[in-house]
């Protein structure tokens, strides 16, 4: 299926040069804001926050307002229809019809997909359950571009959640797309990357190896990605419990790490990164946070002046099939089309990405 509108789903879904045109018009903006201020102006951007959020949400309304435009939507799915068992093809329809562009949070996976197969405007996945967040990944990108002065050839450390974690699925996806780039996956077993995502790097020629000690680790990376264990994602209390203080970031560790190592967090944070780190000048998460602002500014002008086409879905539909994630946005919307990607016994889900494995 090809939309008539430009959409950020997932990054993969853009070249790597619309990337990296992205982050320089961040940088641009970032200098000169003022010639900006107006950009938007007599534009509405649409926000349905179906999740908690502060930075993703707010600094998308801030870039909004930054550029002269206005907002409407819901940050509490209870203050709307969707309370009334109103479907998310109803509310996106509405609101996309009232917006020049529509920004969605959601906590099933595949939901920002399948909001776009009949929104009415761009749509921008602000987070799609554990699944992928690129918006997080554009300002993870910006800040390692402005912070390492590259986006090759660096070795990188993702620890905590990383099973759970869209924000790592996505920037593994974006930076195994750049030459050079080793990842360090750091990890409980049971929080492992998921092997989709493990396929992905390999497939573009990154390397990385799975570890399960932080100090063993820290000497050896450019960059340390620290997570929370994210309670929201565990239908299980006791196994969140067993697992939410695995890793921890202290001053101690912190001496085991290079002079020129920076820390990134995509927050909010719990007690993953000890408060007496904040003072330590390789301590950048704040400052990420700020940098998020510049590079939604920056995608909201590319989307409202893109004629670009999107494909949306490419596979094959087979109704009689269920998605093996019961995570997924077709297990709770059962009206969308059952697209998979692949042949023979192997199919892949075009919403959350799943892999199915047919039985003869």
């Amino acid at each position: 299926m090809i939309s008539d509108y430009p959409h950020l789903i997932d990054l993969a879904d853009h070249p790597v040069s619309w990337w990296n045109g992205l982050l320089e018009l961040g940088q641009e903006i970032m200098k000169n804001p003022a010639l900006y201020a107006n950009s938007c102006r007599g534009k509405i951007m649409g926000t349905l926050f179906y999740e908690p959020s502060t930075r993703t949400q707010m600094s998308f309304q801030t870039a909004m307002l930054r550029l002269g435009g206005t907002i409407i939507g819901f940050d509490n799915p209870q203050t709307s229809s969707v309370a009334k068992g109103e479907n998310l093809k109803d509310t996106t329809k509405i609101v996309s019809g009232y917006s020049d562009v529509l920004v969605i949070r959601h906590p099933t996976a595949g939901a920002a997909k399948a909001a776009a197969l009949t929104a009415d405007c761009p749509v921008i996945n602000a987070g799609d359950g554990g699944h992928l967040h690129p918006t997080q990944t554009l300002t993870d990108l910006l800040t390692l571009k402005c912070e390492k002065g590259r986006l090759s050839g660096l070795t990188l450390g993702l620890c905590g959640d990383l099973l759970n974690g869209r924000t790592v699925h996505s920037l593994c996806k974006a930076m195994a797309c750049y030459p050079d780039n080793h990842f360090i996956l750091i990890s409980a077993k049971e929080l492992a990357m998921p092997s989709y995502i493990k396929d992905y790097i390999r497939a573009h020629g990154g390397t990385f190896e799975e570890m399960t000690s932080l100090e063993d680790a820290i000497p050896k990376l450019d960059m340390l990605y620290m997570t929370r264990v994210q309670r929201e994602r565990f239908d299980d209390p006791a196994v969140y419990d067993a697992l939410k203080d695995t890793y921890v970031l202290d001053t101690k560790k912190m001496k085991l790490a290079k002079p020129d190592m920076i820390v990134m967090h995509p927050l909010p944070r719990v007690d993953e990164i000890e408060i007496a780190v904040d003072d330590d000048p390789r301590a950048l998460y704040f400052k990420q946070a700020k940098y998020g602002m510049y590079v939604r500014m920056a995608l909201i002008l590319t989307m409202l002046q893109s004629k670009k086409k999107t494909e949306l879905l490419s596979g094959a539909v087979h109704p009689g099939i269920k998605c093996a994630n019961e995570k997924c946005i077709t297990r709770k919307e059962e009206y969308l089309p059952k697209s998979f990607i692949g042949k023979g016994t192997t199919l892949t889900c075009e919403y959350c990405d799943e892999r199915l494995l047919l039985k003869h």
